[in-house]
């Protein structure tokens, strides 16, 4: 292959035939020579230092050379799968010292690790049942032991089919036909050298097949780079393009409704509401769409924050829409908005300000006579706020001048949903996402500074401290004091919500969380786990606490999203106004529910919700004069990896600190597009949190190159490139924001 020389479209089958080719596209779905570069290393196997099997430190990563003495297979009774245990006998060492390695649904081990085989393998030193073992190590077959290369071994994300040494050995093929000639590099030569970053086609060489560990990761850091520079650009553009549309600047007035309303309120602003207030206040001044993130912790006041900016608009003879992700979240915008106006929320009834405007709820159970009211007063420009859900998205919702949006944790809406509400505007309209706890996509928009960002950490004055505790349910007794508890908050006349991962066991619910990819039982040490009973719902529950003497006399409601709107409405009002004293809910009351008697959350099966939806449901309590307590209740032995996600929430109330966590567990996301999962990520190396520096450097030689008098058209292969990993999809949602 050394007379060839390829560039990224070549494909595949000519590099590696048909066979070949066809089984890396089954297992990767990679076509051509540029996608399979592409296909980094996710770490490296160090050879420098070998151990020796009777030398091994417990607890630390080590790498041996061994060759294999017998294999085991047997079923796991937890799960479905089975379990491979590999001895194997020291190759190196002077005392031919055993050594046991277990693989959990070991395919490519069973099909390597045969009797006799030698292979270098590399692991953490762990004890189980009184002998040392290493649980699911990465390795790499050698002819003998004295074969071991000096050079760091790629180890590549792989499948059973398409292990790590035949795609080294494809990598090998390619490399041998890859140069500078076929992959130019086009980041400009000055940020290179400024960056110290090696040329593309190095940095190919260089990742795939490193002479030490520092050049593999040196590699990593250019691609690294060259994604951040790739997005930053991407993103600059998209500003550039945003602030290039015409938007309807919205002034107000002196003596208008905002000014009428502020001297109602009967409390004093926080520095936070102040702040974000005139940084969107600003922005609505401005000829170009605003386009701001609000983010605040639980309860900080940003409804108040994007009320006055509501009022703002329409004294400049806009409206306004809030768009919530559920009915109740909706109906109780739809509430406090309401009550926060007063007189000035009445236009059209009777003592209603002469300043008033008219505040309308939309959702998908409205009747068609109060549906008819509701469009008639928004395509005449009648109502000034519309609240609603995903109904305002409907093709009969029109607008007389809608002037700004705001989107209510903006994580529960796709990309095309929100620019569905924007394109009911006659001009592109300001917009204004709010989000309590930042989800990995948000964070990572916000550290790559595409967004404008008001950050309001204060709480207003009069919210109580909330405590968090982790409930072990294995313990007998704990689960006695989980009720007692619960009970002594009723006795004192305060009220308490019960929140349950399922509505029933026979169905997915629209409301309930997704059960996470890492919830499978296995104890500390990778074995089995003991079995933990099923996932606890809110009809089981709902029977539980009826069956219990310490509730008798006590109202309990259920609320989840099968019951109809009615259903709903009776009981938030039974437990809003204190009739109920237990809400057995799902995650239907994650965001907006307010009611300051509620001192107690009990989260049951807490591993079933992500640190986000932990931190929001807390949310829910310490709203009023009394302390709030949150009881998060788990059947899974402190070793398990979801554990770790709990332990995080029950150890800070900070949002901003779990975000992070949260960002670290889950991956950015898809960055560039709708996906809000981290499974999906369209950045193959850069890390948000890890490589925040990089991310800054990116962005100052990208908005070097956007200011620059030519901008992008200085440098057509970067303009090329930019436009190549943008796709049409990518682009499109750029565009739109």
């Amino acid at each position: 292959m050394d007379d060839l020389d390829f560039v990224a479209t070549t494909p595949l089958e000519r590099v590696l035939g048909g066979a070949t080719a066809k089984k890396v596209q089954q297992a990767f779905g990679y076509e051509t020579v540029g996608q399979m570069l592409g296909h980094f290393p996710r770490r490296y196997m160090e050879v420098g230092e070998l151990s020796n099997i009777s030398e091994l430190p417990i607890g630390e990563e080590v790498t041996i050379v061994a060759q294999v003495e017998s294999i085991n297979q047997r079923r796991m009774h937890s799960r479905s799968g089975f379990l491979l245990q590999v001895a194997v006998r020291d190759a190196l060492g002077p005392e031919q010292s055993m050594l046991k390695m277990t693989f959990f649904n070991g395919y490519e081990a069973k099909r390597d690790l045969q009797v006799g085989a030698t292979a270098m393998f590399s692991g953490k030193v762990t004890v189980y049942q009184n002998h040392l073992e290493l649980t699911h190590p990465e390795y790499s077959l050698l002819e003998a032991a004295e074969e071991a290369d000096p050079r760091p071994i790629p180890i590549y994300p792989a499948t059973a089919k398409f292990p790590n040494k035949k795609i080294r050995d494809v990598m090998s093929l390619i490399m041998a036909g890859t140069n500078e000639k076929g992959f130019p590099d086009f980041i400009p030569e000055t940020v290179l050298k400024k960056q110290h970053l090696s040329p593309r086609a190095t940095a190919y060489a260089e990742i795939h097949g490193p002479e030490s560990l520092a050049q593999g990761y040196a590699a990593r850091k250019r691609f690294a780079f060259e994604e951040a520079f790739l997005l930053q650009l991407a993103l600059l553009q998209r500003r550039a393009h945003r602030r290039q549309q015409p938007a309807i600047a919205r002034a107000g007035r002196s003596d208008g409704l905002l000014a009428a309303f502020e001297q109602t309120l009967p409390y004093t602003l926080t520095e936070g509401q102040i702040q974000a207030g005139i940084e969107i206040a600003e922005d609505l001044l401005r000829g170009h769409p605003m386009n701001r993130l609000l983010q605040g912790e639980v309860g900080s006041g940003k409804t108040l924050v994007a009320l006055r900016a509501m009022l703002q608009v329409i004294d400049s003879g806009g409206q306004t829409a809030l768009l919530a992700p559920t009915e109740v979240l909706a109906q109780q915008h739809h509430q406090s908005i309401r009550k926060l106006l007063g007189d000035l929320g009445k236009l059209g009834e009777l003592g209603a300000d002469p300043l008033a405007t008219r505040v309308d709820l939309l959702t998908g159970s409205a009747s068609a006579g109060e549906r008819k009211r509701v469009l008639l007063g928004a395509a005449s420009g009648e109502t000034g706020i519309l609240v609603g859900t995903h109904a305002l998205l409907s093709d009969v919702v029109s607008f007389a001048d809608l002037g700004l949006v705001v989107v209510d944790e903006q994580h529960r809406f796709g990309v095309e949903q929100r620019d569905l509400l924007r394109s009911k505007a006659e001009n592109p309209p300001h917009m204004l996402v709010m989000t309590a706890t930042p989800i990995p996509r948000t964070v990572a928009m916000t550290v790559f500074g595409d967004l404008e960002v008001s950050l309001m950490k204060s709480l207003p004055p009069g919210r109580a401290p909330i405590s968090t505790h982790l409930v072990p349910l294995q313990l007998p007794h704990m689960q006695t004091r989980l009720f007692s508890r619960m009970a002594e908050e009723v006795a004192k006349g305060h009220q308490v919500y019960v929140v349950c991962p399922r509505i029933t066991e026979t169905a997915v619910e629209d409301d309930a969380p997704p059960v996470l990819a890492d919830q499978l039982e296995t104890n500390g040490s990778g074995g089995p786990a003991a079995a933990k009973p099923a996932s606890m719902t809110v009809e089981k529950m709902m029977d539980l606490l009826a069956s219990m003497p310490v509730f008798a006399g006590t109202e309990i409601r259920q609320l989840h999203g099968r019951m109809s709107s009615e259903e709903k409405a009776a009981a938030m009002g039974a437990f809003d106004s204190g009739r109920a004293s237990i809400l057995v809910s799902t995650t239907v009351i994650e965001v907006g529910v307010d009611v300051h008697n509620a001192t107690l959350m009990v989260i049951v099966d807490a591993e079933n919700f992500g640190i986000s939806q932990l931190h929001q449901l807390r949310g829910r309590i310490g709203r009023g004069l009394h302390p709030g307590t949150c009881l998060m209740t788990t059947w899974l032995d402190a070793e398990h990896p979801s554990v770790s996600r709990l332990r995080a929430v029950e150890s800070t109330t900070d949002g901003f600190l779990l975000a992070e966590s949260d960002l670290q567990e889950r991956r950015e996301g898809d960055i560039l597009g709708a996906s809000q999962s981290g499974s999906r990520s369209t950045l193959k190396v850069l890390r948000v949190i890890k490589d925040s520096k990089l991310i800054a450097r990116a962005r100052d030689a990208a908005e070097q190159i956007i200011e620059s008098s030519q901008g992008l058209d200085t440098y057509p292969l970067l303009s090329k490139a930019v436009e190549d990993w943008v796709d049409e999809d990518m682009q499109a949602f750029l565009e739109r924001g």
